[in-house]
């Protein structure tokens, strides 16, 4: 296996625990456009995919007005239902600290991703952080981890991606990445598994074991 030299890592659920504001804004924009919410077992299992193709899922011909309703809530709420997962910032530097190059790659849009970050002053951390409007294709596709690779001038080989959701490690395995689950994030081990990953962390500051 190639020497990692750069750790990239989903955003919602892997760095930042989002889940209830993910959910909430949800529940908010279903109701006021379709009049009823779905089950948050199947609004969970769209996260890390573009917000717009959850939409489309729920409903094709409500999309635009369903992602319009939820970004408008989503923004207003953020800082009161978000935070970092305990020891994200200590665990972050030092893997930087060991020498590796870290940054983001999110299906969020670059200015969503930097507006949570820059709530626990996380932006200067990463080197990239690369959200859902800088590639064409989203995951699980693995152009916008290859892509990722090709901006900071590496092989994807010499790239690990940490990611919470099956999306996360179907893309990595595809972009012959290395595959981490982030097992404490919003899904269950067991089908971040089934999607291929290689490792496993159960919690954010178990990963610089995985390369020590």
């Amino acid at each position: 296996m190639p020497k990692i030299l750069a750790i990239l890592f989903d955003l919602d659920g892997t760095l930042i625990d989002s889940e209830e504001h993910i959910l909430t804004s949800y529940r908010y924009a279903t109701k006021k456009v379709l009049g009823y919410s779905p089950p948050n077992e199947v609004m969970r299992d769209l996260i890390g995919i573009p917000l717009i193709e959850q939409m489309r899922i729920i409903s094709s011909e409500h999309a635009d007005e369903l992602f319009r309703v939820y970004r408008e809530y989503n923004q207003l709420s953020y800082s009161e239902l978000i935070k970092p997962f305990p020891g994200t910032t200590d665990t972050l530097n030092e893997l930087k600290e060991a020498g590796y190059r870290i940054g983001v790659v999110t299906s969020k849009m670059c200015s969503s991703a930097l507006r949570d970050l820059a709530l626990f002053d996380l932006i200067d951390t990463f080197e990239l952080i690369q959200g859902s409007d800088k590639t064409e294709l989203h995951k699980p596709h693995p152009e916008p981890l290859l892509f990722a690779a090709e901006t900071l001038g590496l092989a994807p080989e010499q790239c690990a991606y940490v990611g919470d959701s099956p999306y996360d490690m179907q893309a990595a395995r595809a972009a012959n990445m290395l595959a981490i689950a982030a097992s404490w994030g919003m899904f269950a081990r067991e089908r971040l598994l089934e999607a291929g990953a290689q490792l496993e962390a159960r919690s954010i500051t178990e990963l610089p074991a995985l390369f020590s």
